[in-house]
């Protein structure tokens, strides 16, 4: 029985002084420290680079300004056909307003809007053209419009006379040997008609502009640039 009484004392005195080693828990509103308030910022709308970098005002370019440009391939008219493309470059700056618009060697697009070769006797050669696009180094390509460059094929009248005449001076002079006044006269009709018939078997000057060949056309339309 002492024992018992000896060993519920000791037990006893063991949890008292375990509750005594133990502080207080202390909790109140001060000893909390208040979350940091995270103020969302917002951020500022991302402006467009368009906006920001301002735009450089437009030109147009006006009606009747020429163009002068130098030819990057041939074109002629016994071997370009109806449609046919071709480039060339400007061999002088376009400027307006004392500003430079489009650059010297700025290249240019055609096309050949009419072809047509020389004919015997009649129907000398012609050769029509235009500008549609101008080709910037940086950029797209601008849609134009000209005037049609039209040439037309010189006339070969006076060769032609030539020929005749030169047919009937040989008839002349063969006829002459041959048979005397009247003989001249014969020689003369059958050289004239040798001379028509070499005429005849003879087409006309053809129109050919090389590379580098120089053409001016006119804007039928404003470009705005």
């Amino acid at each position: 029985m002492r024992r018992t009484l000896y060993t519920i004392g000791i037990a006893a005195l063991v949890s008292g002084m375990a509750g005594c080693s133990k502080e207080p828990s202390t909790t109140s509103a001060d000893s909390v420290q208040p979350a940091a308030t995270v103020e969302a910022v917002q951020p500022k709308s991302a402006r467009p680079v368009a906006d920001e970098i301002k735009a450089e005002p437009k030109v147009t370019v006006p009606v009747g300004t020429q163009l002068r440009v130098a030819l990057l391939e041939s074109v002629s008219s016994d071997k370009s056909q109806i449609g046919d493309q071709f480039t060339a470059t400007l061999t002088e700056p376009i400027i307006v307003g004392g500003k430079t618009i489009l650059a010297k060697g700025t290249k240019v697009r055609g096309r050949v809007v009419d072809a047509e070769e020389a004919g015997r006797v009649k129907g000398r050669a012609s050769l029509e053209l235009t500008l549609t696009q101008i080709v910037p180094e940086n950029g797209k390509s601008i849609s134009i419009s000209t005037k049609h460059y039209t040439a037309v094929a010189e006339t070969t009248k006076k060769r032609d006379a030539a020929v005749i005449g030169g047919g009937a001076g040989i008839g002349a002079a063969i006829g002459a040997i041959a048979g005397g006044g009247k003989g001249a006269a014969i020689g003369a009709a059958l050289g004239g008609g040798a001379g028509t018939g070499t005429v005849l078997a003879t087409k006309g000057k053809e129109i050919r502009y090389s590379a580098e060949h120089p053409l001016s056309f006119t804007l039928a339309s404003p470009i705005v640039i």
